[in-house]
């Protein structure tokens, strides 16, 4: 259990660090026989710090009751 927290408090430090991710998708604009024309179009997905700082306190709380037992 304590390993599983301290996993947990590296990927909510990591949350807190890193607020968004930004990538690509492909759209397909035209298609004429073998001939394709794509648009490749920046997207976006990001969150607030306060879930990373959250994921964290869940992991400190999981650290804690690994050391009660």
């Amino acid at each position: 259990m304590k390993i599983i927290g301290i996993v947990i408090m590296i990927l909510g430090l990591g949350f807190t660090i890193y607020t968004s991710i930004s990538y690509f998708s492909r759209e397909q604009i035209l298609k004429v026989g073998t001939i394709e024309l794509t648009h490749s179009q920046p997207q976006s997905l990001s969150w607030s710090p306060f879930i990373g700082m959250a994921i964290m306190v869940l992991g400190a709380y999981l650290i804690l009751q690994a050391r009660k037992k």
